[in-house]
């Protein structure tokens, strides 16, 4: 996923991109983190790929005024990923010493 921030205007009500994603499972569960607190988005390209699932490419969209919002709710779910992909059990010892 990459996580991006675009500037062209100052209309609250446009759409911005604030991720591109090539793997469709990525794009609706960013989408869905975004929908539960509350912010309302899109995946721009979702269903021109629907017949190429290997090619698929989306970004994920919210308005303007929600930009800000949404990066940093992206930002901290991607380093929550990470960190408990991170967290590794060593199966060969049994805890102590």
């Amino acid at each position: 996923m990459t996580i991006s921030k675009s500037s062209s205007t100052n209309d609250p009500e446009e759409f911005v991109t604030v991720g591109d994603f090539i793997e469709q499972v990525d794009a609706q569960m960013a989408k869905g983190v975004l929908e539960s607190a509350g912010i309302e988005s899109f995946l721009l390209g979702e269903n021109t790929n629907s017949l190429l699932g290997a090619a698929f490419f989306a970004q994920l969209q919210v308005h303007r005024k929600d930009e800000e919002a949404a990066l940093q709710i992206l930002g901290s779910s991607d380093s929550e990923l990470e960190t408990d992909e991170d967290v590794k059990v060593d199966e060969g010892t049994d805890g102590e010493g």
